[in-house]
C-alpha cells in the first residue's frame, strides 16, 4: 500500500512542542493518523522512538540558526 501525504505548511510560532509547550520545529506525522510536534530539545531527546513510529518528518531546526530577513539591523 502506498500513502500519499499532501506537503505540510510550515510551521509557525504558533505551533507548540506537544511536551513542554515551546515553539515547535518538528512535526511527526504517526502511520496512525495523527501528529505530534515537538520542539528541537525533545525531537532530539525522542528522535529514536520517533523514527519507529512517525511515516514523515517534518524538521525545521535549521530555522534555529538564521536571522529573519525582516530583523533590524540591530537583531542582526
Amino acid at each position: 500500500m502506498t500513502t500519499v501525504l499532501t506537503p505540510a505548511s510550515p510551521l509557525t510560532a504558533a505551533d507548540r512542542c506537544d511536551r513542554c509547550g515551546a515553539q515547535a520545529y518538528l512535526r511527526i506525522v504517526l502511520a496512525s493518523g495523527g501528529e505530534l510536534l515537538f520542539c528541537a530539545h525533545h525531537g532530539r531527546k525522542f528522535e529514536p522512538e520517533l523514527k519507529k513510529i512517525a511515516v514523515e518528518i517534518q524538521d525545521e531546526t535549521g530555522r534555529l540558526g538564521t536571522t529573519p530577513a525582516t530583523a533590524d539591523d540591530n537583531e542582526r
